[in-house]
């Protein structure tokens, strides 16, 4: 991604988008065999990012921002990642207010998939994010965490990006350089809870946490006995 989507951050035009973001994703997208994922709440963006060869869209708008976006993601085959957000990156943090949370987070979730399943986007092709510090406090973070397994219920793999966030400062204190740990203790549950992508920034040690949790429950991964 080349806009930045934290808290507070202004928004830049799809020229400056553009310039920033496409001459990486070719770049990557002829160097690696992996699907490769882009950032964008943009259609034209979107368009050009998978003409390079991206293969994912990752809107945190869920498809609400750009109108022209279902389409695109439609027409390509790609995937589309669906993020749950109050507000918009600029306000998001201002007053995040919920009855419920969870609840409210997956009703709009569920939305969203009958809104991109109505834009021609099939259903294989739809992840979730509940957008863990996307117009959300501490507490809201920390309760969509513990009830993941409601929005998996949706019948869609789960996303999620806890990597560094905010909430785990506020629950151990540490700074954005020393959150770590409580990543890899977010990450785990999460992944215990059903989530099949995680994005983070710490890659080595966040794949030992996955490898763990696969071990334990497959129960057979030991390279020794």
């Amino acid at each position: 991604g080349a806009e930045s989507s934290r808290p507070g951050a202004v928004p830049i035009d799809e020229e400056e988008e553009r310039r920033r973001l496409l001459p990486i994703v070719e770049a990557v997208c002829r160097r690696v065999s992996i699907p490769v994922s882009i950032d964008t709440t943009k259609a034209s963006i979107a368009e050009r990012a998978l003409d390079a060869g991206a293969a994912i869209i990752n809107d945190i708008s869920a498809l609400r921002f750009d109108a022209r976006m279902g389409a695109v993601v439609a027409k390509s085959g790609a995937g589309v990642i669906l993020m749950h957000m109050q507000g918009t990156p600029q306000t998001m943090q201002h007053a995040a207010q919920y009855a419920d949370v969870v609840a409210e987070v997956r009703r709009f979730l569920k939305a969203r998939v009958e809104a991109a399943r109505e834009m021609g986007i099939g259903p294989k092709r739809i992840l979730l994010d509940p957008g863990i510090g996307f117009g959300k406090n501490c507490r809201h973070n920390l309760a969509l965490l513990n009830q993941l397994e409601t929005v998996s219920m949706l019948g869609r793999p789960l996303v999620v990006g806890v990597s560094r966030k905010a909430f785990l400062g506020k629950v151990l204190d540490r700074p954005v350089d020393k959150r770590l740990m409580g990543t890899a203790g977010a990450v785990a549950v999460s992944i215990m809870k059903g989530v099949r992508m995680v994005r983070v920034h710490d890659v080595e040690p966040i794949r030992d946490v996955v490898r763990i949790i696969e071990a334990i429950r497959n129960a057979g991964l030991c390279h020794q006995d």
